[in-house]
């Protein structure tokens, strides 16, 4: 084999290998560049399906992406003012029979909220899962007080009342969201921020009666 050859032979090797290695950093980037695209987007619900899938974070990119992938597409339908009203009217009446009936109160407010999400084109009440995934898309950052809602009204009697009480005021913000037509959540709405939507003032009305507060 002449020292030519060799040459060249060296040098296809090489540029195969620089094209493999691009590649394999091409891909390590971008799969980088999704996961903080997912984190932005889902925010705290982003660690939450993380830790459900036992700290592997490519589960948990694989679940979020395939959420998009479903339900990114999926355009919110707007309420008339009117049926607007009768919710507001309705989650007023809800937190009113917390004093009286924590338990139906919270069974209340779950299927109240499943009923305007399925009215707003989100899956139906009934495909549950199916709506809080594609809830989870649209409103990542309050999602999650749907979730717990919705254990607290199938808790039986496990939930304290503190907690059925605590499951009602997390709900409550994508209540507001939804009746509010607040399409996606970007992150608006922070820990510890006041609440300035519809109800706001309504918190003292979540306290049983004989709980002393």
């Amino acid at each position: 084999m002449s020292t030519l050859t060799t040459v060249l032979i060296v040098a296809a090797v090489i540029v195969v290998l620089l094209i493999i290695a691009g590649s394999l950093y091409a891909r390590r980037g971008g799969h980088a560049g999704g996961r903080r695209a997912l984190r932005r987007r889902f925010g705290p619900e982003y660690e939450r399906v993380v830790a459900r899938h036992d700290g592997d974070t490519k589960a948990a990119d694989r679940d979020l992406h395939d959420r998009v992938q479903r339900y990114g597409d999926l355009t919110p339908q707007p309420l008339s003012p009117g049926v607007r009203e009768q919710y507001d009217t309705a989650w007023a009446a809800v937190q009113e029979r917390f004093v009286d009936d924590p338990r139906g109160a919270v069974a209340d407010a779950d299927q109240l909220l499943g009923r305007i999400a399925g009215e707003r084109g989100f899956p139906a009440a009934g495909r549950y899962e199916e709506q809080l995934a594609a809830l989870s898309v649209h409103h990542p950052r309050h999602v999650e007080g749907y979730r717990r809602l919705h254990r607290a009204a199938r808790s039986g009697t496990e939930a304290s009342t503190e907690q059925l009480r605590e499951a009602m005021v997390d709900a409550r913000e994508l209540f507001h969201d939804l009746v509010a037509d607040r399409a996606v959540d970007h992150g608006r709405h922070r820990p510890g921020a006041p609440d300035r939507s519809h109800g706001h003032g309504r918190s003292h009305m979540l306290r049983p009666k004989g709980s002393g507060v």
